[in-house]
């Protein structure tokens, strides 16, 4: 009865497994009883057909019985259909899988009064039936093949759930590339958080370079889930506590590098980027033939291209993969990952960014992240300034402020981000969750990516003077909510 209460004050994975896995538990014990009840149904229509098929028949008999052996093979039919159609209303696997677990037969065809529940498969499916998504009925008709290839539609599934933690789909489960006709790189998308939450950890050694408010709760969900890590971070006190969780200390990147076969970075900027490599004790001196670096820093594609370089001229392999999300999505382990790069290495970085992120995205040759990760906090941050514009013009004007955020909260731009972000801003507290400084970088690498192919930015632009003016206010270590007070100076 309280469970909504209790996700909402227990925020993390471990505690939605733990509620889905009680769940799961019940579907299958009703999904049993149903099954059990239809089959004696079954049974009593074989009986009654039995009796009739042993009384001496006339013409006309034998037309009713054959009339009654239909009903019964129908009604048969129907009730495999019933059962189907409720398990997949309640519980978490499709309709082809409880139809399997509840058929006697494992292996080879379905018989024909069973095609209806041959329904092609995929984990965007499996991610619909579970938690809020369980109201949602999706019907394939003859008519309409089912479609499992539509990475918009899968997005659009991600973005119904009212709590990012309900989606536990296989990341074996991907979906099928799609190119555009235009000849651009391919992309793929891949579900990234196990089924049931239960990861594997990768028997590979692994080293986390940054320790800041991404790269704390990244590691720490690394070491949750199993995976051995080594820790380096800038400022040494902050290895400290992941040392007590169990993390190995490292004492300059390139010791970490030599040490494992997989490290990961997360750092600030493009400066910090090139000097974590370049730099005396960098990456590099570390790198040797198969030796892995991943780069999770959002960066400019000249930057990330120039460390790929680098790296792979040493024999290393290398793979970008900046994350969208905050400190809170970061400690809850449920960030979306944008890798491009070596793809046997993403393959090889499944169970990490598992245990880091909910979702994770292929997206072809380097560079191809650092672009779609500026434009993505470009659009974030420009929405920022202009929430704070509104607010600030609500309350010049007479109006209220919380009534203006109630209206949004009913309306078409409802969302997480825009409730906490206006809390922030109501309440005064602009503790950094998104540092505003960072998100000022982002746009201005945004609107230099703009330029370089000769693409207005507008928009962008504006926004970027209202947090220059912020920053002039030394408002650059606060979260980027306080982009706020760049309007009532």
């Amino acid at each position: 009865a309280h469970k909504e209460e209790m996700i909402k004050i227990n925020k993390g994975k471990r505690f939605q497994q733990a509620v889905d896995a009680v769940e799961e538990f019940l579907r299958r014990a009703k999904g049993k009883d149903q099954t059990s009840s239809h089959n004696s149904a079954d049974d009593k229509n074989r009986r009654n057909s039995s009796e009739e098929r042993s009384r001496p028949n006339s013409g006309d008999e034998k037309r009713k019985l054959s009339l009654s052996e239909g009903k019964v093979k129908k009604n048969m039919g129907e009730g495999k259909k019933r059962v189907s159609s409720g398990s997949s209303e309640r519980g978490s696997k499709s309709p082809l899988k409880r139809a399997q677990e509840q058929s006697p037969r494992k292996r080879g065809r379905p018989p024909k009064d069973e095609k209806d529940l041959t329904i092609p498969e995929s984990s965007t499916v499996k991610g619909m039936m579970a938690g809020p998504m369980a109201a949602f009925k999706w019907q394939p008709t003859a008519s309409e093949p089912v479609k499992d290839a539509d990475p918009h539609f899968h997005h659009f599934l991600l973005s119904q759930t009212e709590k990012p933690a309900v989606c536990y789909q296989a990341i074996t489960k991907k979906l099928k590339i799609c190119e555009e006709e235009t000849g651009s790189t391919s992309i793929q998308a891949a579900d990234s958080t196990a089924v049931n939450g239960s990861i594997t950890p990768t028997d590979k050694k692994i080293g986390f370079l940054g320790l800041g408010l991404m790269g704390s709760g990244i590691v720490s969900n690394l070491l949750k889930m199993g995976h051995t890590v080594t820790v380096w971070n800038r400022t040494a006190e902050k290895c400290d506590l992941f040392i007590q969780e169990g993390a190995r200390l490292g004492r300059t990147p390139a010791e970490v590098v030599s040490t494992c076969d997989i490290t990961f970075a997360c750092v600030s900027d493009p400066k910090a980027a090139k000097d974590l490599v370049l730099g005396p004790s960098g990456v590099l001196q570390g790198i040797r033939p198969g030796k892995c670096y991943v780069d999770m820093s959002t960066v400019d594609a000249d930057t990330v291209t120039e460390l790929a370089q680098v790296i792979v001229s040493r024999g290393g392999r290398f793979l970008e993969a900046p994350v969208s999300g905050n400190q809170q999505l970061s400690n809850d382990g449920m960030l979306v990952i944008l890798a491009a790069g070596d793809r046997g290495l993403y393959e090889d970085c499944s169970s990490c960014f598992q245990a880091m992120g909910k979702t994770s995205f292929f997206l072809g040759e380097v560079g191809n992240a650092a672009k779609m990760m500026l434009i993505v906090n470009m659009v974030q941050g420009s929405f920022m300034a202009t929430i704070a514009e509104g607010l600030t013009l609500a309350q010049v004007t007479g109006q209220s402020q919380q009534t203006l955020l109630d209206i949004l909260n009913q309306g078409q731009l409802a969302s997480i981000f825009l409730d906490q972000k206006c809390q922030n801003i109501l309440q005064g507290n602009f503790k950094p969750d998104f540092y505003l400084k960072y998100i000022q970088k982002d746009l201005r690498l945004a609107i230099a990516l703009g330029d370089a192919v000769n693409h207005p930015t507008p928009m962008a632009a504006a926004a970027n003077e209202v947090y220059k003016r912020a920053k002039a206010l030394d408002q650059s270590d606060n979260d980027m909510s306080a982009v706020y007070r760049a309007y009532i100076h």
